[in-house]
């Protein structure tokens, strides 16, 4: 990744040089992209997401909100403690860091913040992974199987063998597609020693993800023996490799 960073007098922008010779904020801008008609899909939640046809193929532009109580009365704003610790800035540098390590994660292409007195905003842009269906749809579909599930045990751990620590590892942040497996959504999350402590929260947080989605609502026996040990299973295997 080549870092070039582009400021004016409401922020900056940080993008690869390498895949983009320049950005400027309209890139930000849902609609812009629409008025172009380049702006594929759109949906609404926390993270305000768009997809959208750009000159280097198709993207996800991602604006940061806030979730929980705070999100009432901050929205996507954030306190600004300097450029470097905003959550744009920190998620495309961590991005970076996981392709220079070769694990399957999402490209970062270009992202920002806007300052307004004490507090920003940010948004990020990444390439698309598709077609894929995230783990959670998987699910809902029935394809959830001890394969699968193996697989998903192994993506995990090769992360955290790394050291790199996703802040909320669950269903749908795990993409699948036909001959991969990703983990998407780095916000908050950071690269740190490994450590049993931390590497088995995670694998915890993901566990309540997929029995809150149901995986185990039927079936626990059958959840346990036919989901989660094999996932477990590869991720010991695949850790101490």
């Amino acid at each position: 990744m080549q870092e070039r960073i582009r400021e004016d007098s409401t922020g900056a922008i940080l993008f690869d040089s390498a895949v983009l010779p320049q950005v400027d904020n309209d890139w930000f801008v849902p609609e812009a992209w629409r008025e172009r008609g380049a702006l594929r899909q759109q949906a609404g939640g926390r993270g305000g997401i768009a997809i959208i046809d750009t000159p280097v193929g198709e993207c996800v532009l991602r604006h940061y909100r806030r979730g929980g109580l705070v999100a009432t009365w901050m929205g996507d704003r954030y306190l600004w403690t300097g450029a470097d610790r905003t959550r744009s800035f920190s998620e495309f540098r961590l991005l970076g860091v996981i392709a220079s390590l070769g694990l399957p994660g999402p490209q970062a292409v270009a992202c920002r913040y806007q300052r307004s007195g004490l507090f920003y905003t940010a948004d990020l842009i990444t390439r698309r992974i598709a077609p894929s269906q995230t783990l959670a749809e998987c699910l809902a579909a029935g394809l959830l199987d001890s394969e699968m599930a193996e697989l998903v045990g192994a993506l995990v751990a090769r992360f955290h063998r790394a050291g790199i620590w996703h802040a909320d590892l669950n269903a749908h942040n795990v993409l699948v597609t036909s001959d991969e497996l990703y983990l998407i959504d780095f916000d908050r999350g950071r690269q740190r020693q490994p450590a049993e402590a931390w590497q088995q929260a995670n694998l915890q947080r993901l566990r309540r993800s997929l029995v809150k989605l149901g995986a185990a609502a039927q079936d626990q026996t059958g959840f346990e023996e036919q989901l989660w040990k094999p996932l477990v299973y590869r991720y010991e295997r695949t850790l101490r490799a």
